[in-house]
């Protein structure tokens, strides 16, 4: 699986950038993907903060997440602009019956595929070595376009998860 983004990203934003990740539960068909990408452009053309014009984009990435980003070198985005795009996102919920919200689902990459695994699932996972140590993460709370290009893909070794586990083979949960 092709797991390269990087290029993808808007070169012209701060590093600093705001950014909010937004994992569907399904992987989202073309024409779906279509159809929400028009959507978010849409947004992102009109979106406003205390009526100046952020700097913002939004993107689809691997069919499955949504990638909002606000370089606030730009335009600082405050609540009423983060609540307009949080909007949008539930709008795209409830057109195409997904949930973007759920923070209970990992996205992990498993033989070549992005695979979701509910939180619940971990420890049988890991003890069945379903994922180990160098298994990858789709890490989604990364804050920043530079955490973004370095840290949102990584081994489960170098996550957050790697705190819950014991990667020898038994899930510490």
């Amino acid at each position: 699986m092709n797991l390269a983004y990087k290029n993808l990203l808007p070169e012209d934003f701060s590093p600093g950038s705001r950014v909010w990740i937004y994992q569907c539960n399904r992987l989202l068909s073309m024409s779906e993907v279509l159809e929400a990408d028009a959507i978010l452009q849409e947004f992102v053309a009109q979106w406003n903060s205390h009526g100046a014009p952020v700097k913002g984009f939004a993107s689809i990435f691997f069919g499955q997440f949504i990638i909002v980003m606000a370089d606030e070198d730009v335009t600082g985005v405050g609540g009423c602009s983060t609540d307009s795009s949080v909007r949008v996102i539930k709008q795209l919920e409830q057109k195409f019956q997904v949930n973007l919200f759920d923070r209970q689902l990992l996205a992990l990459v498993v033989k070549d595929k992005i695979q979701l695994l509910p939180l619940a699932q971990l420890k049988p996972a890991v003890d069945n070595g379903f994922v180990t140590g160098d298994t990858l993460y789709f890490n989604n709370t990364v804050p920043t376009k530079a955490t973004l290009e370095e840290k949102w893909i990584i081994p489960v070794s170098e996550s957050w998860l790697a705190t819950r586990l014991d990667l020898t083979g038994k899930a510490a949960i």
